[in-house]
């Protein structure tokens, strides 16, 4: 692997860092603190213009091309400002890769120029359930073939941004003699679909700025053409599209914990203590150079299963690595950052409150730490 960035990668970079700096570093604390639809979507449409809601999906459905490694570049550039917002991008992207991967001609047609230009919003991942979050093919939503048509019910849990998306790509249990996790199939349902509700907003700990619902399906019917992929293949799918997922996220943590560290690093340059800069106790240095030390790690294997993603290779392994020691080390910076800052940084007058609730997130969502060893481990036993 060259570590070298191409011309297009380090020009995306620049960009998505320009925008975070102009569009979003402003606004993170008023989206956190009082929320503001309007303002949040405006971001979105402003980074479909700018093509990041495609960034590694052919030209010719309406994406950038610009490949894994310049989306997982982006995604840490943008939440270094906002992590609700990167998230979006990073499941709105996800869900675009599994329309490119595995749709109809037609499906693609229809869809992911609509994702890839911001005609919607976002769009969303509906695979978890009140009984199914670490163990998806334990999923009890329904779609019984009635010929032209498909009948979903059940209810799915922690979908992103499911009150603003344009189109949710739903798996649902479609034979249920089968052995679990073999009888499911994957759907495209658009968000105006008789039939689909959205529940309240969850109340979370971080991450304010991005919607999180529950989506009940009640009666709803979609056109047989709505199967995406082959009848009873869902489950490898999902399997295989959430390793691409787990990218996201792991340089979505890498972007909150270096702004929360480059924040705490300035604060001690300047903030004085028995005389002296803080900055000038071996202490404080050697918990400076480990935190960006594990961040540089932290780099390097996202970089990895990007480039091992972008050439077409396995990469599950080292999504997995790079996914549970990027969000874990980036917990472990925020609050490194936060006890280099003292008293001030546990309050809401500086970012690092905001930082250490928004990282926490990151170890459980898009597959916890646990489940992300358990891959793993899994993977190393069969190279034996």
């Amino acid at each position: 692997m060259n570590l070298n960035l191409t011309e297009e990668q380090t020009l995306i970079q620049e960009m998505a860092s320009r925008f975070a700096e102009t569009e979003l570093a402003s606004v993170a604390e008023r989206l956190d603190q009082q929320g503001d639809r309007e303002l949040f979507l405006s971001n979105l449409k402003k980074l479909a213009e700018l093509g990041f809601m495609g960034l590694n999906i052919g030209a010719a459905h309406g994406g950038s091309e610009a490949g894994v490694v310049a989306f997982s570049l982006a995604i840490t550039e943008i939440a270094r400002a906002c992590s609700s917002t990167a998230v979006t991008m990073s499941v709105s992207n996800m869900v675009a890769e599994v329309i490119q991967a595995i749709a109809s001609e037609e499906q693609k047609q229809t869809y992911l120029p609509k994702i890839c230009s911001g005609e919607y919003s976002a769009a969303a991942f509906c695979l978890s359930e009140p009984g199914a979050g670490s163990d998806p093919a334990g999923m009890k939503t329904q779609a019984v073939n009635e010929g032209k048509t498909w009948l979903l019910n059940g209810t799915k849990m922690w979908i992103t941004s499911a009150e603003y998306a344009g189109v949710f790509v739903v798996w649902a249990v479609t034979d249920p003699s089968q052995a679990k996790g073999k009888g499911i199939s994957c759907f495209l349902v658009e968000a105006n679909t008789p039939g689909i509700t959205i529940g309240k907003a969850e109340q979370k700990m971080g991450q304010h700025g991005s919607a999180t619902n529950s989506v009940i399906f009640e009666d709803c019917r979609v056109p047989a053409d709505a199967l995406m992929g082959e009848l009873n293949d869902g489950y490898r799918i999902a399997i295989s599209e959430l390793a691409g997922g787990r990218i996201g996220i792991g340089s979505l943590a890498l972007g909150v914990a270096l702004a929360a560290m480059d924040y705490a690093r300035a604060y001690i340059a300047e903030r004085k203590q028995f005389g002296k800069a803080i900055s000038e106790f071996q202490g404080i240095q050697w918990m400076l150079a480990d935190a960006y030390t594990e961040l540089e790690a932290s780099r390097l294997l996202l970089m990895s299963a990007a480039f091992l993603k972008q050439q077409g290779q396995p990469f599950m392994k080292q999504a997995a690595m790079a996914k549970v020691y990027a969000t874990e080390a980036a917990n472990r910076a925020c609050y490194t950052a936060l006890q280099l800052m003292g008293g001030v940084g546990y309050t809401r007058e500086y970012p690092l409150e905001r930082f250490t609730r928004d990282a926490r997130v990151t170890t459980i969502y898009e597959g916890t730490s646990e489940i992300q060893r358990i891959i793993i481990a899994r993977e190393l036993l069969k190279e034996i």
